[in-house]
């Protein structure tokens, strides 16, 4: 047992050069990812490059998007949903139209924050802005989800918007528009306003669509999952 200090030395250094050299391969491989036109072209030098004029993709957001995507974080909502289109050896993602195409890293490069999800209690929010593209029905869906999708485990939100009685004075652009009927409608004489956080909130959603093609993952679906 005299060398047990070396076996043990000998240990950590496998161990450890094993743990970086994971690290720097993907570092290598996805750390040098930048935004890229929908396809390449070869130059001159028989070098696949970007096509001159096309736009970048995956596009920046508007900085209410990005407001909307901390607020998307600081809500919780990833401990519901997903932000990842699966391959379809490995799911059915895109049969149920959760994408147009499945998810690849670069379509994450710009964020801050990955909130690519690890359960779906909810839908998979990949491309929910082409599906549900109605400012107010995410809204309702947020104020109260069983307002717009009855049974929905999805917890409300009524603290993000303001209940205020309609006057000359008061400002009601922008309130709710419930369905005619809906047990869940405030009185007469009442407005529900979303604040600037829910607001900022739904654009992001609205912002969430992957339908554009990149060198690494092509559309092969339409928004319906055909």
């Amino acid at each position: 047992m005299k060398h047990f200090s070396i076996l043990l030395f000998g240990i950590f250094i496998v161990l450890t050069s094993s743990f970086l050299g994971l690290i720097s391969s993907s570092l290598n491989q996805l750390g040098g990812l930048k935004q890229s036109t929908e396809s390449l072209e070869l130059d001159d030098a028989g070098e696949l490059v970007l096509v001159d004029g096309d736009p970048l993709y995956p596009m920046k957001l508007s900085g209410s998007s990005e407001q909307g995507h901390m607020e998307y974080v600081k809500l919780g909502c990833v401990n519901c949903h997903s932000q990842q289109v699966r391959r379809e050896e490995l799911g059915n993602d895109l049969q149920r139209g959760f994408g147009q195409r499945v998810s690849v890293p670069r379509d994450f490069i710009l964020q801050s924050n990955m909130v690519l999800g690890y359960s779906r209690l909810g839908p998979d929010l990949s491309s929910v802005g082409s599906r549900k593209s109605d400012l107010n029905w995410h809204l309702m869906h947020l104020y109260n989800p069983q307002i717009t999708s009855p049974g929905s485990l999805m917890p409300p939100f009524p603290f993000l918007f303001e209940t205020i009685k309609i006057s000359e004075v008061a400002a009601t652009s922008g309130a709710l528009e419930f369905p005619e009927g809906s047990p869940y409608a405030p009185e007469n004489g009442i407005a529900i306003i979303p604040s600037r956080r829910a607001v900022a909130l739904v654009e992001y959603l609205l912002n969430l669509d992957i339908n554009y093609n990149l060198p690494e993952a092509v559309v092969t679906k339409n928004d319906t999952g055909e």
